[in-house]
């Protein structure tokens, strides 16, 4: 078969689960990651016959895609702020959505060559390892309730050359954070159960439902207990930052009030409320 008979067959079989343009996205990717084709390659070789090994390959891919799996976890690879991190079903799939976050520390943050991080609940390791790569100085600490998600975030450190700590904790178990820090970013379970609805099929079926959902009556237990604790260990002028669930904005700006912080929320480029920022008010 060739190429082009490949788009057509991908094409055909996932035309109920995505839309065209993403097919092509998707086989594009399977090239690039399991064929080791360039983008150049893909766009040039479609009318080559292919060899058995590679037939195999994308056949046994499209199975795979057919029942929601994530192309993601079929590579084993995902791209994030221009980095590649290793992905398996003990980590989240880094997001656009957070690569907006990340963005946005760096920005706030450009003049300051050395600070204290902690990422709570880091899975990949996505977000401190690229505020890592981005300001080397830093210190950074990643931090998650999983293992295997953390081996996972060690890992993706060690291909990036970003030296961190890692620390394996249920942030809910803490009394107090280890450190002081400049900067406490989490991007926590927050989607409620109620709006299990929503979330697409391959997400649903695939991804790890503990670093997914929380109880419809708790939704915020995760942000609360970072507020908590953040309150002793952030270091002076140090910022607390957030991914945050689109529908609760206003709870999450009330949230941060009870709790003494003053805090703004932010859209994403979807125009959905996801990110947002708290800082202590201090009493003088």
């Amino acid at each position: 078969m060739t190429l082009n008979q490949f788009k057509l067959l991908y094409q055909e079989r996932l035309a109920l689960l995505y839309p065209e343009n993403e097919i092509h996205s998707i086989l594009q990717i399977v090239c690039e990651n399991l064929l080791n084709w360039s983008r150049s390659d893909f766009l040039m070789n479609d009318q080559e016959e292919m060899s058995l090994l590679q037939e195999e390959i994308l056949q046994n891919s499209l199975r795979e895609l057919s029942t929601s799996k994530p192309v993601q976890y079929i590579t084993g690879k995902a791209h994030f702020y221009g980095h590649e991190f290793t992905v398996n079903e003990h980590t989240l799939i880094p997001r656009q959505e957070t690569e907006e976050l990340v963005d946005m520390i760096i920005k706030d943050h450009k003049k300051e060559s050395y600070l204290n991080i902690i990422d709570i609940g880091t899975g990949t390791g996505c977000i401190g390892l690229s505020l890592k790569a981005a300001k080397p100085s830093c210190i950074v600490t990643l931090m998650d309730v999983s293992k295997e998600a953390l081996a996972t975030a060690q890992s993706n450190a060690d291909h990036l050359k970003t030296p961190v700590k890692t620390i394996l904790q249920d942030i809910l178990g803490l009394d107090t954070l280890p450190e002081k820090y400049g900067i406490i970013v989490s991007n926590p379970p927050y989607v409620r159960d109620l709006e299990k609805v929503e979330i697409h099929k391959n997400v649903l079926n695939n991804e790890p439902h503990l670093a997914l959902f929380v109880d419809d009556n708790n939704a915020l237990v995760f942000y609360r207990k970072i507020m908590e604790l953040s309150k002793n260990a952030l270091q002076p002028n140090g910022i607390l930052y957030f991914e945050i669930n689109q529908y609760l904005p206003e709870e999450m700006k009330a949230l941060a009030t009870e709790l003494g912080f003053k805090s703004e929320v932010f859209k994403d480029l979807n125009g959905n409320y996801r990110m947002m920022k708290c800082e202590r008010i201090l009493k003088i």
